[in-house]
């Protein structure tokens, strides 16, 4: 685990200040590099606990026996 992040909502503020900066438009080729690969970084580590808790998730339905929520016809729209 990368300990320059803290936790999931640092990670996505980050993240969200990073695309902004890019989108921006005014920074060096370098600095664009630097901020992409941190993002990417970011990206992962967030998919990844994002997989951790669909996994808990899924443990606590098991043994609870509770269903995953499934969209009717009326929740689709």
């Amino acid at each position: 685990m990368d300990p320059t992040i803290k936790d999931f909502e640092a990670a996505i503020a980050e993240l969200d200040a990073i695309v902004k900066k890019l989108e921006e438009g005014d920074l060096s080729l370098e600095t664009s590099l630097e901020l992409y690969e941190r993002g990417v970084h970011l990206s992962r580590f967030c998919h990844s606990r994002l997989e951790e808790a669909e996994h808990r998730i899924e443990i606590l339905n098991e043994r609870g026996e509770l269903k995953p929520a499934t969209l009717g016809d009326d929740d689709a729209r």
